[in-house]
């Protein structure tokens, strides 16, 4: 680092980002904390309830550590850059992954933005990953966090490399157990925080309930089928199923049966049985490469296909016009259209686009 470089903090009131903001006062930074204030679910109590504590505690925070601690107000574009496109995306078919995406068009964009504006170098943030400046490229580069319960590389995989230049992960090369005592050692007012485990604007985890109350006009019953158009039963809502899903089907049948696909055209859920799910291949969109370059051949790598999804092996072919196909050496049952393919080569990450 630079001696007395300064560093703008996202700061979400939790404890990793809370340690994440004092290892970097303890190496020497000016470190400033910045809240990204996101819309919040009026219609939901506890979604209320949580930004509202998430704030304080990061006010909290920010004084106990004596760093001042700026409130960004960005409800409104984060409905329409997250929310909205969440909503549609479900309405349209798919399953959206809106970290991945926040994580590319809005909370790191908003951080560079005050770095910029207060003079400051970098941002950082309390993922866990970790950033290497490559000796022979000179460019940075994307690898997985040690604790790998934690990693959340996959969720970064989107983000531009102009961007990822400027970032700092200061908790990637730590444990979660090494966090928890650093923060009680600290006297963090957030020492025992439990960790959030849902989307910041759905607190509940209640996606369903979600789009009930904001998009349930939108939303219509239907027929379940097989893959000959047999009618098995009724659906509740194409929205309310995902690619893959067994349980909550409700059609009586002498083999358990998977939702194989979702027929928006006709409002038709597709199911079959086991063998009739998944795919060798997909194709991505929207796709990042974290070294700014898109490979001129194929080459192999190991792909997770969702966030807590084991990695698999696949041919990755890109196309001259930015999409790229996937070729899966097995036959994956979990492809689902809207998330995020990654690739990685062993702990590193080369990139990853959105499965279409």
């Amino acid at each position: 680092m630079v001696k007395g470089a300064g560093v703008v903090v996202g700061m979400s009131g939790g404890v990793d980002s809370s340690i994440a903001a004092a290892l970097l006062l303890r190496q020497g930074y000016r470190v400033m904390g910045v809240m990204v204030k996101v819309w919040k679910d009026l219609q939901s109590q506890v979604a209320t309830s949580v930004v509202d504590t998430a704030a304080q505690d990061a006010q909290r925070v920010a004084d106990h550590l004596g760093i001042p601690l700026k409130i960004v107000d960005a409800e409104s574009v984060f409905q329409e850059e997250v929310v909205q496109p969440f909503i549609c995306g479900y309405l349209n078919g798919i399953t959206p992954s809106p970290c991945s995406i926040c994580n590319r068009r809005l909370k790191g964009k908003i951080l560079l933005q005050v770095a910029n504006e207060e003079g400051m170098d970098h941002i950082a943030t309390g993922h866990y990953a970790r950033l290497q400046k490559s000796a022979k490229t000179g460019k940075f580069e994307l690898f997985k966090g040690v604790d790998p319960q934690k990693d959340q590389s996959y969720m970064l995989a989107l983000v531009e490399p102009e961007d990822l230049s400027r970032m700092i992960f200061s908790v990637g090369d730590l444990l979660k157990t090494d966090i928890r005592k650093m923060a009680s050692a600290l006297g963090l007012p957030v020492a025992d925080r439990k960790d959030s485990q849902d989307l910041c604007f759905l607190p509940d985890g209640d996606y369903r309930g979600f789009l009930k109350r904001y998009a349930g006009k939108s939303i219509a019953a239907g027929e379940i089928v097989n893959t000959q158009g047999e009618v098995l039963g009724a659906h509740d809502g194409l929205p309310f199923y995902t690619i893959g899903q067994r349980k909550g089907i409700r059609v009586a049948a002498p083999r358990p049966l998977y939702v194989l696909r979702k027929d928006i055209q006709s409002n038709q859920l597709v199911v079959g049985e086991l063998e009739e799910l998944g795919s060798h291949k997909l194709t991505l969109s929207t796709v990042n490469w974290i070294s700014g370059e898109a490979p001129r051949d194929s080459f192999r790598a190991e792909i997770k296909v969702r966030y807590r999804s084991a990695p698999h092996w696949a041919m990755v072919t890109p196309q001259e016009d930015g999409l790229v196909q996937v070729h899966f050496e097995e036959k994956l049952r979990d492809i689902t259209p809207g998330q995020v393919a990654v690739f990685y080569d062993g702990e590193k990450v080369l990139g990853g686009g959105v499965i279409g």
